[in-house]
């Protein structure tokens, strides 16, 4: 038992980071900046422990109530139980802690992290999982309840096996409520097997529903056995029951995980693909692609990185890791031209048809490892970039593409990324050639500790 251990901080997973006063550090859950608890020492880590509070001693100012009934048990968000400008001020922090404790970097300008002005039904996507297993909290569990219950939601933290049986989701908007609850009566109603992960049997498994701000709905529902019969009952049912699915289409999934991706995805009814718009750019969006889950923030994510881009309609601009090809073509209208590179094929084929569908005609799109393709040729092919714009994926940018980068020297650089401190640390692998004129951060996921970042480097 540890006493009076002080929270100062919002760290991942919903827990807050506090020192006790020997100076040691904590990472305790259900905690809050300006906590006072003691608490209970589950595992001792290299550089701090990690506990649960066994008391509260003082409240913190800063805490609210959490507005989803499930908030305590769902991992889909972490800090419900937090104000929204304490969300935003420690984001902020983890920013600038990460160019400066990481990157050893003082940028010449910290811009005030923009906020969301959508903090419930942001999301675009979600996938949810059918289950025979309810998880049940400890009250359920101590009178006496079956976790034998079909359910059909999200699952729990640290509980891979069962699923919680979400009372009401307020990531995303209607009619995504309407799509999980009608999926599961009607399943109820047919007598249909939900799925059980530990013997891996059931007929429903997966289900994923996209919700665009063009009133456009996919629907996408996995089944883990392979009867045709039954399906075309459940799917036709569902279509009666939610007339707002534009697109509804399945797949079947009897493999050990739940990684779909890789697997032939079936139009039941309806366009193989829905249509989103971003900004001024629309897209057409397949069960398989890739697209920003936060639509309204991510325009005006794009219009950060125009302005940071500072085109005059004369550059040459390299777009790394474009995925379907959303900044390249955002930020196309604003420059001579622009060339997208992406390892993922697919991918590419989505960005050459997002680019006739806008008419389009001066970007370009490469298929290829990053790291392989900024040569010499491809230099030569394309011209020498005025702006490269990069957007890794979360493990940032390989050292042989912050190498390459070095070599083409273009005289700017507007770096996305999602995540601080591998942005902050391929910085620093840029070395003293470039300087950090201004970042700000985005916040483009409320209540979770998620947060984006957009740099503007200039050679010296």
């Amino acid at each position: 038992m540890v006493n009076g251990v002080t929270i100062t901080g919002l760290a991942d997973k919903g827990r807050g980071v506090g020192r006790d006063e020997a100076g040691r550090v904590y990472f305790i859950k259900e905690t809050a900046p300006g906590d006072v608890v003691n608490v209970q020492v589950l595992r001792k880590k290299k550089s701090y422990f990690e506990a649960i509070v066994t008391d509260y001693v003082t409240l913190s100012p800063q805490r609210v109530t959490p507005f989803c009934a499930d908030f305590d048990f769902c991992g889909g968000c972490s800090f419900q139980h937090v104000s929204y400008a304490l969300q935003l001020a420690e984001k902020q922090r983890q920013v600038e802690d990460a160019f400066r404790r990481i990157g050893h970097i003082e940028p010449g300008e910290v811009q005030p992290i923009l906020g969301c002005p959508e903090t419930v039904h942001y999301r675009n996507k979600l996938e949810f999982g059918f289950s025979c297993k309810k998880w049940l909290t400890r009250e359920e569990i101590a009178s006496g309840i079956s976790n034998e219950q079909d359910v059909l939601g999200l699952h729990p933290q640290k509980a891979f096996d069962k699923i919680l049986d979400l009372k009401t989701c307020h990531l995303q908007a209607d009619p995504s409520e309407a799509i999980r609850h009608a999926c599961k009566r009607i399943g109820i109603e047919q007598g249909l097997t939900f799925y059980d992960v530990m013997t891996h049997q059931g007929f429903l498994r997966q289900l994923v529903v996209r919700v665009f701000t063009t009133g456009q709905v996919l629907v996408v529902v996995g089944f883990g056995e392979d009867d045709a019969e039954k399906r075309k009952a459940y799917l036709d049912t569902l279509q009666r029951a939610v007339p707002e699915i534009t697109s509804l289409q399945y797949f079947v999934n009897t493999k050990m995980n739940d990684f779909f991706l890789d697997l032939p995805i079936m139009v039941y009814d309806g366009p193989a693909q829905v249509e989103e718009e971003l900004g001024h750019v629309r897209f057409r969006v397949g069960p398989k692609s890739f697209f920003q889950t936060n639509t309204r923030q991510a325009t005006r994510l794009y219009d950060i990185v125009v302005e940071y881009a500072g085109l005059t309609g004369t550059e040459t601009v390299y777009d790394l890791y474009t995925g379907l090809g959303s900044i390249a073509l955002y930020v196309a209208r604003s420059c001579a031209s622009i060339v997208g590179i992406e390892e993922v094929p697919a991918a590419i084929d989505d960005a050459r048809e997002n680019a006739t569908l806008n008419g389009i005609t001066n970007a370009t799109f490469y298929a290829g490892d990053v790291k392989l393709v900024m040569d010499a040729d491809f230099m030569a092919r394309y011209g020498r970039p005025d702006v490269l714009i990069t957007d890794p994926p979360r493990a940032g940018m390989h050292a042989d593409v912050v190498e390459a980068i070095r070599r083409l020297a273009p005289p700017r650089i507007v770096y996305v990324s999602c995540n601080p401190s591998t942005q902050a640390r391929d910085i620093a692998l840029l070395g003293d050639g470039y300087r950090v004129v201004k970042c700000r951060a985005v916040d483009m996921f409320p209540h979770t500790h998620h947060v984006e970042n957009v740099a503007l480097l200039e050679k010296i």
